[in-house]
């Protein structure tokens, strides 16, 4: 007799009784670990089996270990996930020492993720530049924050791509910190790398009471809270600065991803992507989401591939 193969599992047969490990390349207590448990306690239920998730936090080279275990070490039947730091899948192709980063970011099984971030340029009353056009015109001050983040990196980019004049005064400990200084007058403006809930909170009241103002979001989708701040994309004719700008601001875009490793059988993959999907609309985990000030704004993990794609595929000298 000829011995016939088993069909596969289907998802649902597969995750009865099992449970999956969510690996959070942060620590605990912080934004990454804040969303990979609120998407823990609420994916399962649209997963067909029913899994528990659980998460693990696996902190270390500014989230590379996380993203080499997922690409070597991890199961690759669909029960271990990670949700990676927003910059991971770039490492490879932008740092200078890509040996770190074990990984082939546009192999990975991208499942989607719960915020896209977008910076935001901001000025004080009192800067000598009220206005993009002022900006390329007048020298202005920015407070910056660690070397290579979002405060410090944006305003040399857009003196790059726009020929404004901001000079970046650096070493602020974080975002509350630069805030702080444009407040007092210590600098005229601040970019930030993210609008988190916090962030908004702590600038309304003074865009309110014009004691400062928005003149330029930062990232890949404008935000209709800021009507009269276009996209840096908008105002940039230039192709290859158009390319350059989407390489930066891919990580904006990606936000906070969970990811499943290379080689998890396409079934599943589908499964996990659209109980993703469905956990972004669930009612329970956006109530509990407002509860929590936790900003959605999701990205499908089709979107995130497509992106990676592209940037993986920009010529080298533009990388370079």
């Amino acid at each position: 007799a000829i011995a016939m193969a088993a069909p596969p599992l289907s998802a649902q047969e597969f995750y009865a009784g099992k449970s999956i490990d969510l690996i959070v390349a942060n620590t605990t207590g912080g934004g990454y670990d804040q969303y990979a448990r609120h998407i823990a306690r609420h994916i399962g239920r649209h997963i067909g089996g029913q899994p528990t998730v659980i998460v693990k936090n696996m902190p270390g080279a500014g989230g590379g270990r996380a993203a080499n275990f997922l690409a070597n070490v991890a199961s690759k039947d669909g029960t271990v996930l990670a949700l990676l730091t927003r910059e991971i899948g770039l490492a490879p192709l932008l740092t200078p020492n890509p040996a770190n980063f074990q990984f082939n970011a546009v192999e990975f099984n991208w499942i989607g993720s719960p915020q896209q971030d977008l910076g935001l340029l901001i000025v004080n009353s009192k800067s000598p530049a009220q206005s993009i056009e002022e900006m390329k015109l007048k020298p202005i001050t920015m407070s910056g924050t660690g070397p290579g983040s979002g405060p410090t990196v944006f305003p040399l980019l857009l003196n790059e791509v726009l020929g404004t004049k901001i000079k970046v005064i650096p070493g602020y400990p974080g975002s509350p910190e630069a805030l702080l200084a444009m407040e007092r007058g210590e600098v005229d403006g601040h970019a930030s790398g993210g609008s988190s809930a916090a962030f908004r909170t702590r600038i309304d009241p003074m865009l309110r009471t014009g004691q400062m103002k928005v003149l330029m979001q930062l990232g890949m989708k404008k935000d209709p809270a800021y009507p009269n701040a276009p996209l840096a994309f908008e105002l940039i004719k230039n192709k290859s600065d158009q390319q350059f700008l989407e390489l930066i601001f891919t990580p904006q875009f990606i936000g906070r991803p969970v990811v499943a490793p290379p080689g998890v059988p396409a079934e599943r993959v589908t499964a996990l992507q659209a109980a993703f999907d469905k956990t972004m609309k669930d009612s329970e985990y956006l109530a509990e989401a407002k509860a929590q000030n936790l900003d959605i704004q999701p990205v499908t993990g089709a979107q995130i591939a497509e992106v990676v794609r592209r940037v993986y595929a920009l010529p080298p000298e533009l990388v370079e």
